[in-house]
């Protein structure tokens, strides 16, 4: 995919590398990294290293935001159901004479079951680790099409026939290096448009309907 060049050394910075430098720290920006042009293909693979070292910063980011979230809403959930459960039982009881005024402590454990699920959607604990699920995959999915594309791109230049000259190699696979990372930037943007919905619009999320590359946009006054 890279413009014909000398062999690469070691040079560039490495998968593994990216990956320890990689953190769970907020997804803020990244500084662009700058270097010599001399060596074409050796610039080219370093700017893919930070791309993908980038998208997979952004994705453990969003899988390790879930656990909390999803440890949350099972126990928000759990606790919904085994109020529901108790305040059926309880009246029952006491309708039966096994446990006189248990009627009173049923409507005690609805209330409580209400608390769990109102908290639950208030919070957006359900929807904000199902939220942060999809931008994960979502994530993962774009880095993949970008992997084989980097890797076509790669073998068209190698075994030909090539198309241009170098130079109109390399703007080709900046041109797709560009492309991602605005759509992994256009992800980022649209889980957040999502959490600030939640507290406007209710807790279903919309715009991460647009992650899926697939999903086209509903036409306005379409025919279901």
């Amino acid at each position: 995919m890279q413009p014909e060049g000398p062999p690469r050394e070691g040079g560039s910075p490495t998968r593994e590398n990216g990956r320890r430098a990689s953190g769970r720290r907020d997804l803020a920006g990244r500084v662009f990294p700058l270097g010599d042009w001399g060596e074409p293909a050796d610039r080219l693979d370093a700017l893919y290293l930070w791309t993908e070292e980038g998208a997979l910063r952004a994705a453990d980011w969003y899988l390790h935001d879930r656990l909390g979230k999803r440890r949350g809403a099972r126990v928000l959930r759990l606790g919904a159901a085994a109020g529901v459960t108790v305040g059926g039982a309880l009246p029952l009881l006491d309708l039966a004479g096994v446990w006189p005024g248990g009627a009173s402590w049923g409507c005690l454990s609805l209330l409580l079951a209400a608390v769990c699920v109102g908290a639950d959607r208030y919070f957006g604990v359900t929807t904000g680790w199902m939220r942060d699920l999809a931008t994960a995959q979502a994530i993962h999915r774009r880095l993949e099409a970008l992997q084989f594309d980097w890797a076509a791109a790669g073998v068209r230049e190698v075994l030909g026939p090539a198309e241009g000259t170098a130079g109109e190699a390399a703007e080709r696979c900046l041109g797709l290096l560009r492309r991602f990372n605005e759509d992994l930037g256009e992800l980022v943007r649209a889980e957040t448009a999502d959490w600030m919905a939640e507290f406007r619009a209710g807790p279903v999320p919309q715009a991460t309907q647009s992650m899926v590359p697939w999903a086209a946009p509903r036409q306005e006054g379409a025919a279901p």
